[in-house]
């Protein structure tokens, strides 16, 4: 969902000021000319005495702000779950580093016939997490018996060791470039 905020926030910011840049250089209306000042000053005594809409404006800019701190907010969030909340049993917890799960879910499915690479990352929250797994597949590897692999065992062992009871996965997977072979 952000990169979608961005692109269109973007392109938003982009067309405002496009649009202010052509309406400055051309001197169109509301400038009356590249000569004339901004603001006369009747329109400035005018406007600046009425109490009715600058209440309007100042509450569309607090919004702006507010909406362009969410947005950096979300910028500086950390996509990875840090730690992963484990069910001691004796009615305490335990916290699991997130790195520590995802070291140990790639090794296993970096070991498995046909992979030549793994990557995972942890998402979701401390009570839900997800790992979303990309497989970097040997050339002569079956997709499906890689899939099958680590849907079945290993997403098992890394269920089971962290003590949850479900352990949702995105699986992406990419097949390694080689060279193709010559017949002659």
């Amino acid at each position: 969902m952000l990169p979608t905020v961005n692109r269109i926030l973007l392109a938003v910011v982009g067309a405002v000021l496009v649009a202010a840049g052509t309406v400055v250089l051309t001197g169109w209306w509301p400038l009356h000319g590249r000569h004339a000042p901004l603001l006369s000053e009747q329109t400035r005594n005018r406007y600046w005495h009425a109490d009715g809409w600058w209440w309007a404006v100042l509450a569309a800019l607090a919004v702006g702000v507010l909406l362009a701190l969410w947005w950096l907010l979300c910028q500086l969030r950390r996509p990875r779950l840090q730690a992963v909340v484990v069910d001691t049993g004796d009615g305490a917890f335990a916290m699991l580093r997130g790195r520590a799960l995802e070291e140990a879910v790639a090794a296993e499915a970096g070991a498995l016939e046909g992979v030549a690479g793994c990557r995972v990352a942890l998402r979701g929250r401390r009570g839900s997490p997800a790992l979303r797994v990309a497989l970097e597949l040997e050339p002569h590897a079956v997709p499906a018996d890689a899939l099958a692999a680590v849907a079945g065992p290993v997403l098992t062992h890394a269920r089971t060791s962290a003590g949850l009871p479900e352990l949702p996965a995105e699986a992406r997977l990419k097949v390694t470039s080689h060279r193709a072979q010559r017949v002659t």
